[in-house]
C-alpha cells in the first residue's frame, strides 16, 4: 500500500523540503486512526477518503512546488495561525483542514476550538496550528477550500432546518453534488442538521418522468408497472415515485409506492397530495424551494423537502488562516 502512495506522492515532500531523497520518505504522521469515523446522522467519512482527497487537492496545488513559499520562507522558520470564521457560520470539514496541514509536516500540532456541526460567530477561531511555517502556507489553500465549501453547506442546511422549525418535516439533500465530492458535500449537509436521501442510483429506486415515458403503453397505468418492476427485481430497496400531478400521487399511493415526490407543487396542491395519500405513502416536495417559503411548505403536511441548492448553490463561507507569530 505504502509503495503506491510513496510513488503518487512523494513531490508533495520535496514541494517544501527541496532535495530531500524521495526513497527515505515516510508516511506522514495520521492525524486519526484508520478506525475514525466522522459522522452525525448521515454519510460516515473514513480518514483515509478524507487524507486521499486531501492529497490530491495538495499534489494539483503544488505541483513541482511553492515557489514563493520556497523562495521567501526560511526552511527552519516555525509559525503559530489560526482559523478564523469571518462570518457567522456552520462549521464542517474541519478535518479535511487539519489533514491538509499534517500532510505537509507531522509535527502540525492542532487545539481545535470548534467541532463540526457547531454554530459560530463572526471572529471566533475555530482551530490554532503550530509548526513548519513552509508547511502551512504550502497546505492553506487546500485546508480553507475543503471547510470553507464544506461549511457553506452546513451553513445553508442549518437555514433550511430553522426555517420548518414546528414542523414534523425533515430537510432531504440530493445527487446534485460536485463530481467526486458527494459523500463529502452528503456529510456537510448532515452537520447542518439535514438528512441525506440516496447516496446514488444504487441504494434507492426513484421512478421519475423520464422513466414513466418508458412505460405509457403500460396496464393500468405506467406507475403501477414501474412500482411493480421494481418491487421485483429489487425487493429490498425502498421505492419511490415522482408525481407532478395529484393523479399521479394518487396512482402512487395505490401502486404501493414507500415515498412520493411531489415535483413542483403549490402548497394547496401538497395539502391536496397529502390528504389524497392519507398516510399510505411518506410524501416528499421538491422544487422552487427556498428558506423563505420552506416553512409553508413544510405547514402542509409533507413528510419531507428535497433541497437541490443545498449542494450545487451553497457559497463558500469566509474562513481564513492568519499567522499569530513567529515561534
Amino acid at each position: 500500500m505504502w509503495t503506491s502512495w510513496l510513488k503518487n506522492f512523494s513531490p508533495l515532500l520535496q514541494a517544501i523540503s527541496p532535495g530531500a531523497p524521495a526513497a527515505k520518505f515516510k508516511p506522514p504522521f495520521f492525524l486519526f486512526p484508520f478506525s475514525f469515523h466522522l459522522h452525525l446522522d448521515g454519510v460516515e467519512l473514513s480518514t483515509s477518503e478524507i487524507r486521499q482527497a486531501v492529497q490530491l487537492a495538495l499534489a494539483e496545488d503544488l505541483g513541482s512546488g511553492d515557489a514563493t513559499t520556497l523562495a521567501t520562507v526560511p526552511e527552519t522558520a516555525m509559525a503559530r495561525g489560526v482559523l478564523r470564521a469571518r462570518e457567522p457560520l456552520v462549521v464542517a470539514g474541519l478535518a479535511f483542514a487539519e489533514a491538509a496541514l499534517v500532510e505537509l509536516s507531522s509535527s502540525m500540532t492542532f487545539e481545535p476550538l470548534a467541532k463540526d456541526g457547531q454554530p459560530v460567530k463572526a471572529g471566533e477561531i475555530l482551530l490554532r496550528v503550530s509548526g513548519p511555517a513552509r508547511a502551512i502556507l504550502s497546505a492553506e489553500r487546500v485546508a480553507l477550500n475543503f471547510i470553507q465549501r464544506l461549511s457553506g453547506i452546513a451553513t445553508l442546511t442549518a437555514q433550511f432546518v430553522d426555517a420548518i422549525k414546528g414542523t414534523h418535516a425533515q430537510i432531504l439533500d440530493t445527487r446534485k453534488t460536485t463530481p467526486g465530492w458527494r459523500r463529502f458535500e452528503k456529510y456537510a449537509v448532515a452537520c447542518g442538521g439535514g438528512k441525506n436521501h440516496r447516496l446514488g442510483l444504487f441504494d434507492m429506486v426513484l421512478i421519475k418522468d423520464n422513466h414513466l415515458v418508458m412505460l405509457q403503453n403500460e396496464k393500468p397505468n405506467a406507475i403501477a408497472a414501474a412500482v411493480a418492476r421494481a418491487r421485483e427485481k429489487f425487493p429490498k430497496l425502498k421505492i419511490e415515485v415522482e408525481a407532478d400531478t395529484l393523479e399521479q400521487a394518487e396512482q402512487a399511493a395505490d401502486a404501493g409506492a414507500d415515498i412520493i415526490l411531489l415535483d413542483n407543487m403549490n402548497v394547496i396542491q401538497l395539502r391536496l397530495a397529502v390528504q389524497k395519500v392519507k398516510g399510505r405513502a411518506q410524501t416528499e416536495a421538491s422544487g422552487g424551494v427556498n428558506p423563505g417559503n420552506a416553512h409553508a411548505i413544510a405547514g402542509s403536511g409533507v413528510d419531507f423537502i428535497s433541497v437541490g441548492a443545498l449542494t450545487h448553490s451553497a457559497r463558500a463561507v469566509d474562513i481564513g488562516l492568519d499567522f499569530e507569530d513567529k515561534i
